[in-house]
This record gives C-alpha cells, structure tokens and sequence, in this order.
C-alpha cells in the first residue's frame, strides 16, 4: 500500500528560476563600472566639464560626447538614476517593557519611562 491517500496527478519537475523572465541573470554588470562604463550625452563642452566633474566625485566610469547639432537633447539620466540612488533606512528598536531603561536608572523601562 502506497503512503499517498489522493492521487493529484502527475507532478512535474520544478523549473529553475532563471529559465523564465524577469530574473537578471548577469548582475555582474555594474552601471558606470570600468567594464560596463555610463553612455552620456551633453550638449556643450561647459557642460561636459560639469558632468566630468560629477562623475569623478561618485567614483563612476562614463563615455561623454558632446553633440552640437541644433535641437540636440541632453541625455544624463543613467547619471541621475545613480546619484540619486536612496541609502538604507535604519531604525532603532524601542525598549521593550521589560528591557532596562534607557536612561541608566537601572530600573525596568516599564517602571521607569514606559
């Protein structure tokens, strides 16, 4: 006798996780890298130097060209994207009612401040 009380039908095997989309596989690839270095586009030589300068402040790689043709567009926003990237936000834990209060009495916190 089988330990299987219902018969669900045939199981298939499990896909991995990359065969389907939305996984980047290669995430070795690091934006404004040495290897992989940021595409930018300016459209004056003041510019440029500003961007430069941005740039060597964030420690990035980038391919700046300037384009002068009438009605060229600046396209910085591979830069923008990771300077404006946010930091972790952290938080500290509150006291629990139990834990010693946190101004050095020595008492409980629920006896202290709590």
């Amino acid at each position: 006798m089988s330990d299987k009380f219902f018969y669900k039908g045939r199981q298939d095997a499990r896909q991995h996780h990359t065969a389907h989309g939305g996984f980047k596989t290669k995430a070795s690839q690091k934006a404004g890298s040495r290897k992989y270095p940021l595409t930018l586009v300016v459209t004056s030589e003041a510019r440029r130097q500003e961007i430069e300068a941005q740039v060597a402040a964030a420690n990035l790689h980038a391919d700046i060209t300037v384009d002068t043709q009438a009605g060229a567009v600046e396209s910085i926003a591979e830069l923008t994207v990771l300077l404006n990237k946010g930091t972790t936000v952290t938080t500290t834990k509150l006291p629990s009612r139990n834990d010693p209060c946190s101004c050095g009495s020595g008492v409980k916190f629920k006896k202290c401040c709590g």
